[in-house]
């Protein structure tokens, strides 16, 4: 039966450490900034002190600090939130049909933002109601430490920063330990976990493969446009330098005053020494540090053999970063010759012969102008990461997000685009309502439901799709016209990659492009 709004002893959910206190709307029980851990910074984290009474579960809880104040832009395609920051960040977030013993499939976000910035509820697409109502699954986000504060190497300085490099993996893992203990009491299976995060958050969905510390705590995982190569690069190398410029910045002697220094000013010691060391090539943090606790980026350094049963769902949007370039063109008032001149016009004639042939057969309904929009900085490397880890099962699937909107005369899919779709939250993103949404977005939720209930996202709704082996990449393309592919842009990509790299570099570089996470 549908509920309204509920407030009572029959939102109490008893943890392990104490009683929460959520409550009941639309037919959901909702939870709140649910502590999962506490730490001090850079160390690793710890279970909370039990608590008596209980504890109020109403309001989202912290949000890590960031290093810059974010500037709001780009909010017609991708609508954010804000929120109070504090390094006391490690809580959760529960969207749940019941806390009725019932094994739900559990749901569990990890936001994008690469692993310097962002939050759990910093897109309004990740409200988590429609995805546990309409899939009758448990959605659990996450908050956790980013940047200096989840991302720093101190472990020259001694054995109580041995994983300061990864404290923020750290977190995700504390509160996956937390799910598991603790998700039956709210409905959810234990074991029966999907970790799943966009850019950023998806490459913490590869961090948690790698990490053996994580093992045991999810079953599968869900990649969304989070395989980016050298920008999301591991740190590697010994962090005592980028310490001692930060020690030297503040005026200080010591690592233990570099954990009580304020934020503020620790962020901006950072930044500085970040600055000058970066560009010399060595460590600055930001990004996993490859050590005891964690394997290291998979294509480099192979996925670890204990995670070779887990199903991973694996994609990218066709535009990502290069869809944000400044429009060329309203591409509704083109024809074919318009976009192949267009094309030739921008790449001259040598590498338009090369790229047109190869786009047209890869992406036959498209006017060729849209080549000038194609992503290679995601796709090229998930190419690779697709091939890897293929080869070490059956349960390995590719997508793209191929959805054009009508915004600035018609747009390609952008970096995030594809996020209130995989939520069931068209509804809560403008940009979004086109015709025939309802159908793409029904497409891709009961894909990505059936993967978390089953492992396998086939289901009545979409084409056959087959899982990928290290030969063919079987690829789904959402869209209005969603249909399975093979292999279909291998030849493409690489060329793309040398011909549009440096036209990308040039727009980027300029200031032409407003990227948001």
């Amino acid at each position: 039966m549908s509920r309204q709004f509920e407030y009572g002893e029959k939102t109490i959910v008893t943890t392990d450490r104490g009683k929460v206190k959520g409550y009941g709307w639309r037919g959901l029980y909702i939870f709140k900034g649910i502590p999962y851990a506490r730490a001090r910074r850079f160390h690793a984290p710890e279970p909370v002190d039990a608590w008596e009474g209980v504890l109020d579960a109403s309001s989202y809880g912290y949000v890590c600090p960031l290093l810059d104040l974010g500037k709001p832009q780009g909010e017609i395609r991708v609508p954010h939130r804000y929120w109070v920051a504090d390094e006391d960040c490690q809580n959760l977030n529960i969207w749940t049909p019941g806390c009725d013993g019932e094994k739900r499939p559990v749901m569990v976000w990890l936001h994008g933002g690469g692993f310097e910035a962002g939050s759990s509820i910093e897109q309004v697409a990740y409200e988590g109601e429609n995805m546990s109502l309409q899939g009758q699954v448990v959605v659990v986000s996450i908050n956790h430490r980013l940047n200096v504060l989840g991302y720093c190497d101190l472990s020259d300085f001694g054995e109580e920063y041995a994983n300061s490099g990864n404290a923020g993996t750290d977190d995700i893992i504390a509160a996956l330990a937390w799910v598991k203990r603790n998700i039956a009491a709210f409905g959810g299976n234990p074991d029966n976990v999907t970790v799943f995060g966009q850019s950023g958050g998806g490459a913490k969905v590869t961090t948690l493969l790698q990490s053996p510390a994580a093992d045991g705590l999810f079953a599968k995982g869900i990649n969304m446009s989070g395989v980016i190569g050298p920008m999301l690069a591991d740190a590697t190398g010994s962090g005592r330098e980028l310490a001692e410029a930060m020690m030297k910045e503040l005026g200080i002697k010591s690592v233990k005053e570099l954990e009580t220094v304020p934020y503020a000013r620790l962020a901006e010691s950072y930044k500085k020494a970040r600055d000058i060391l970066g560009p010399q090539g060595k460590y600055v943090g930001g990004c996993p540090h490859p050590n005891a606790y964690y394997a290291g980026e998979p294509v480099a350094n192979g996925f670890r053999r204990e995670t070779a049963h887990i199903p991973l769902m694996i994609g990218s949007v066709f535009g990502e970063f290069a869809a944000f370039m400044p429009a060329r063109q309203d591409r509704s008032k083109m024809n074919r010759e318009d976009g192949v001149q267009a094309v030739t016009s921008a790449l001259g004639q040598e590498a338009a012969g090369e790229l047109l042939p190869l786009f047209e057969s890869a992406y036959p309904n498209r006017n060729p102008v849209d080549l000038l929009s194609l992503d290679f900085i995601f796709r090229q490397p998930e190419i690779g990461y697709i091939r890897l880890r293929s080869g070490l099962n059956q349960c390995t699937w590719s997508y793209l997000f191929e959805q054009d909107f009508r915004i600035d005369g018609g747009c390609v899919a952008w970096h995030c685009s594809d996020i209130p779709y995989f939520f069931h939250n068209a509804e809560l993103v403008p940009n979004t309502r086109m015709p025939g949404v309802e159908k793409l977005e029904e497409q891709i939720f009961r894909s990505v439901m059936a993967f978390a209930h089953t492992g396998d996202p086939n289901n009545d709704a979409i084409p056959q799709w087959k899982a990928s082996t290290p030969e063919e990449e079987h690829t789904i393309l959402f869209s209005g016209d969603t249909r399975v592919v093979t292999n279909h842009d291998h030849r493409l990509i690489p060329l793309a990659a040398k011909y549009l790299g440096p036209l990308l570099g040039r727009a980027m570089s300029g200031g032409g492009a407003k990227i948001q996470h």
